[in-house]
């Protein structure tokens, strides 16, 4: 039995709430169970220097945490002047995410910044940030189609991203973090809405796993992403 109580391959209740924020080209309140992040998306007509005037476009990301998004207070990394290696890395994620469904030549040579902060954390909040990321990146592409300064959709396939894991020997879909923080393996998968992996993260955590059981985990993360990918569809409707 889970902590939750919930099925091996029930998810948590996820809901999006759309343009959350005022300024933003696009923004979403993105709720995974008790995890909650907000995700914006900025568009500046803009591209790092190593792809200017390449016509290219580039989608890339920032992640942070709240001070209080867990059960004891974090100091905020810029006290310390830089962000911690965990940050970085998570940061980078998305952004690479992101971008394979991102057709970067219609997009034309412009920038968009999608920033996902963690208000609440309860596990799984990088699958969170792009799932949700993904949202407020599809609701700016839709200003920029309207004012017609894009003429083909950039974003050719939705990406969503879920965790799974082997919890008390059962493969289990979408962790809290109870889950997480006793599971023998632990992993996160990003797909596409067609079903394509995008990038696996696996590691042991405590306990070796088989093959079978990776082909398992891989069948709750697609029955998963498939289901994030019909609620994104629904919310930027």
């Amino acid at each position: 039995m889970r902590p939750s109580g919930r099925a091996l391959n029930e998810m948590r209740a996820v809901s999006f709430e759309t343009g959350f924020t005022k300024h933003a080209e696009g923004s979403c309140l993105i709720k995974m169970g008790d995890t909650h992040v907000l995700c914006t998306a900025t568009i500046e007509d803009r591209v790092p220097p190593f792809i200017k005037g390449s016509g290219l476009g580039w989608v890339t990301a920032e992640y942070g945490m709240l001070p209080r998004a867990t059960n004891t207070r974090m100091r905020r990394e810029a006290t310390s002047g830089k962000q911690g290696g965990r940050t970085v890395e998570i940061q980078r994620l998305i952004g690479r995410a992101l971008r394979a469904g991102v057709d970067r030549v219609a997009l034309g040579e412009r920038q968009i910044t999608v920033d996902c902060d963690v208000i609440q954390a309860d596990g799984g909040t990088r699958c969170a940030s792009i799932t949700g990321g993904w949202v407020a990146l599809r609701l700016a592409v839709n200003k920029l189609m309207k004012t017609g300064a894009v003429k083909i959709d950039p974003l050719v396939d939705p990406v969503s991203a879920i965790s799974c894991g082997i919890y008390a020997g059962q493969a289990i879909l979408d962790l809290d973090y109870p889950e997480d923080s006793e599971a023998g393996v632990d992993g996160n998968f990003v797909m596409t809405g067609s079903g394509k992996l995008i990038e696996v993260q696996m590691s042991a955590e405590g306990s070796v796993f088989s093959r079978d059981q990776m082909n398992q985990l891989m069948d709750l993360a697609a029955e998963g992403t498939a289901q994030l990918a019909a609620l994104q569809k629904a919310a930027c409707e």
